[in-house]
């Protein structure tokens, strides 16, 4: 084998590899079902940097990770929707002002 072919061999190798990327980001590393206070409850599946979530008031969303001191950290842009998990607790807060609209949020067992 030629030096030029064994180059060309590994730039195809190396392709399929970042191609196969992204296929991999969107491998569900986790699923939980939160149930909270007032009879709400989240469906969250977890990815490597982002979630997926189902709320019972019918919305859903895609959030990217954010940064967190502690537990995970899902935000959208503006960060006006916030979604926290730490164990097989969790809360969501929406607005400027923060509020808890899903709290006391714990794994279905």
């Amino acid at each position: 084998m030629t030096r030029r072919s064994r180059m060309g061999k590994l730039a195809v190798l190396a392709i399929a590899a970042l191609m196969a990327l992204p296929a991999l980001a969107e491998t569900p590393v986790a699923t939980a079902t939160f149930k909270c206070k007032e009879g709400k409850s989240i469906d969250a599946t977890f990815y490597a940097d982002s979630v997926d979530l189902g709320l019972s008031d019918g919305r859903s969303m895609k959030l990217p990770q954010a940064m967190s001191g502690s537990g995970a950290r899902y935000a959208n842009k503006n960060e006006t929707f916030v979604f926290w998990n730490k164990g097989d607790t969790a809360f969501v807060t929406e607005g400027t002002d923060d509020k808890q609209t899903y709290s006391d949020c714990v794994t279905a067992k």
